[in-house]
């Protein structure tokens, strides 16, 4: 694991003889209360030598059923180690960064590396372009090198030192294969006309992982439920709410370790009706916090009560149900035609909105969904 200014410069340096790298993150939202970059997967292209680097820095040898041209070395960095990771970012940023799924791993670079990458090669996309179904990289590896991915550790604790040797497996695993997955899919791609496609809904999961997904304080607490809830018992849960999230920052534990939504909820309405629920796993201090929280809010004006979020629904008229109709049409005969999941082209939720607005296509459809839909 590199954790040394001196790793990191020859890393550094592999990565600017090339063009294009592969990378991958693992997070801790599991186990804190703020989530944050724990590891730092990069894989480069390598010479004939093919392994991973383990916990301790030496690498292990990995049985892969790929050429010589399409092995790579890889590597995991450790954001969590007191190094300076800002040449590593101006590494990574001029060039193509090939990832699985990107939403996730692009938040996390930005949020942990300050990273804004411009170029990407998502083979989750690229292998949805192709009309391929089964799209998750355990099914493409099956599907392209006759791989099985090492599994078990989706929900460990990444931010553990020292890393465990099969977490590091795992975590490497998720990037070593990237890069030649890449070139199978570009090569087909290129074989039926869609890298043009691929550049494009690439070029938009940056975009959109580039928006801020914020809600402000207030609107936070209105979990799953909390719609039926209105009143007093809606300012009961509002205070539920805002005592665990303090208690999880307190204890750098993710809010549901210390008490699920919907076992807020259920207290909420507990407190309205006069009982006071009982968690037999709180402390005594947590559990008389608990309880003023609950009192506090009950004994709160109405005038301070939450107010109720009125969604109001425009039946769509006979005209608009139209249009929708047509662009489903329309898009269902290109899936057809190209082989491609009609939801993937453009989700019914796409289409309403068009039909609603159709100066919303630009908006919301990339080019080559708006030529397979002529819209």
């Amino acid at each position: 694991m590199i954790t040394g200014a001196g790793q990191l410069a020859s890393l550094i340096e592999q990565i600017e003889s090339t063009s294009r790298v592969a990378v991958d993150t693992e997070a801790d939202s599991l186990h804190s209360y703020r989530e944050k970059l724990c590891l730092l997967q990069i894989s480069v292209p390598g010479s004939a030598a093919t392994g991973i680097v383990d916990a301790g820095g030496d690498q292990l040898d990995l049985e892969v059923g790929l050429d010589h041209r399409s092995r790579s070395r890889d590597y995991i960095v450790d954001p969590l180690a007191d190094i300076d990771l800002e040449p590593l970012r101006r590494a990574l940023e001029p060039r193509e960064i090939v990832l699985h799924g990107a939403d996730y791993d692009l938040r996390m670079l930005r949020r942990g590396l300050n990273l804004v990458t411009t170029r990407i090669f998502d083979t989750l996309i690229a292998a949805r372009l192709l009309g391929i179904r089964e799209f998750s990289l355990a099914a493409l590896l099956k599907r392209y090198f006759g791989l099985e991915l090492l599994k078990g550790s989706q929900k460990a604790n990444w931010a553990r030192r020292p890393l465990p040797e099969r977490m590091a497996e795992y975590a490497i695993n998720d990037v070593h294969y990237l890069l030649p997955l890449a070139q199978k899919l570009e090569a087909e791609l290129d074989r039926c006309g869609r890298r043009q496609w691929l550049c494009q809904s690439c070029q938009r999961a940056i975009e959109q992982a580039a928006e801020a997904r914020t809600r402000s304080r207030d609107e936070r607490w209105r979990i799953r439920g909390s719609g039926s809830l209105n009143g007093c018992s809606a300012a009961v849960l509002r205070a539920l709410w805002q005592w665990r999230e303090k208690e999880a920052e307190t204890a750098d534990r993710p809010p549901f370790h210390i008490l699920r939504n919907e076992e807020l909820l259920k207290a909420a309405v507990k407190f309205t009706s006069g009982s006071v629920p009982e968690f037999k796993h709180f402390s005594p201090r947590r559990r008389q916090a608990f309880r003023a929280a609950g009192q506090s809010a009950l004994a709160e004006p109405e005038s301070v009560w939450p107010v109720s979020r009125r969604r109001f629904v425009t039946r769509p008229n006979s005209e608009r149900v139209h249009r929708a109709e047509e662009l489903g049409r329309r898009r269902n005969k290109a899936a057809e035609e190209f082989g491609l999941e009609p939801s993937f082209i453009a989700p019914r939720s796409t289409l309403e909105a068009i039909a609603a607005e159709a100066t919303r296509a630009t908006v919301l459809l990339v080019p080559w969904q708006r030529e397979l839909m002529a819209v």
